[in-house]
């Protein structure tokens, strides 16, 4: 935001790329709309503001705008900054081949180390409520430590994946540090839905790029938002915990061919170019 002042101070042309501009908070943390009012105003300073988003109404961070009518005219929706897809590749990894075929959910743990061990707390309680037990999930902890990935068999043991792909192990937990882009799209592509904070860019490039319900587990404000807005139109659904997620799972999988349909329109329209949009809109001005 700084440099919207600066740039307005000196007359000076800028551009401001966001997905937020004045959120809606909720009564647990109403205490912040000052800064938030403080903050959306600093950002209508910049000459121009890109939305890294799809233009409505299929804008994923609709609820974290709210744009006043006075900075309307300055915004234009570049598109998501979704990954683009990558080539296929070769040979297949041991996870890959070891969920081939499998029915499975994708759970992610993001986020600092208080962040991602919450997450995972509340992930290990989810498993333990009825019905969840096995239903089968990959987990990528976003942590460089070769020593999580591990598979947990039906047996109650635990195995590494090449062990667990040798002996064909009926499997009901992968635990990963880090996927490899090539296995997160395969996994990505695979599985029945993903498990997901609710961040921006992971929504965009589940729901739009890959066309998968999300079941989200709010953090902030702006992850609650961006989930609401996906659960309202059978994109996902918002889960308020651990009990909230197996019924979430439930009705995804009770519910699956309302979720295509939603997910099929919503890709038509799902416009993931922003990257090169605002390069492009950058280059203009200057």
């Amino acid at each position: 935001m700084g440099s919207n002042i600066l740039a307005r101070n000196r007359d000076i042309p800028s551009l401001f790329v966001t997905n937020q501009f004045r959120p809606k908070l909720y009564s647990t943390r109403s205490y912040l709309y000052p800064s938030a009012v403080f903050i959306s105003r600093q950002i209508a300073k910049a000459t121009r503001i890109l939305v890294a988003d799809s233009p409505p109404p299929y804008t994923i961070c609709e609820y974290n705008l709210n744009f006043t009518k006075d900075v309307k005219e300055k915004v234009e929706y570049v598109g998501h900054f979704a990954a683009s897809p990558k080539p296929g590749h070769a040979p297949s990894s041991d996870l890959e081949r070891l969920v081939e075929g499998a029915e499975f959910g994708y759970w992610m743990r993001t986020g600092d180390k208080s962040t991602n061990d919450g997450t995972g707390q509340r992930y290990e309680e989810a498993f333990r409520q009825d019905g969840m037990e096995k239903e089968k999930r990959v987990i990528s902890h976003a942590r460089d430590d070769p020593s999580i990935s591990m598979v947990k068999g039906t047996d109650g043991r635990t195995y590494s994946v090449r062990d667990a792909l040798e002996r064909k192990v009926d499997w009901v937990q992968i635990d990963v540090g880090f996927l490899s882009e090539g296995e997160k799209d395969t996994v990505l592509e695979r599985c029945k839905y993903a498990v997901v904070n609710g961040s921006h860019t992971v929504m965009g490039e589940i729901i739009g790029a890959k066309s998968k319900p999300v079941i989200g587990m709010p953090i902030y404000d702006e992850h609650t938002n961006n989930i609401k807005w996906a659960d309202e139109r059978n994109l996902g659904v918002l889960a308020r915990g651990p009990k909230g997620v197996a019924r979430a799972v439930s009705r995804i999988r009770e519910g699956r061919e309302e979720f295509e349909d939603s997910l099929k329109e919503y890709g038509r329209n799902f416009v993931g170019c922003g990257a090169e949009a605002s390069a492009r809109i950058a280059a203009d001005m200057l």
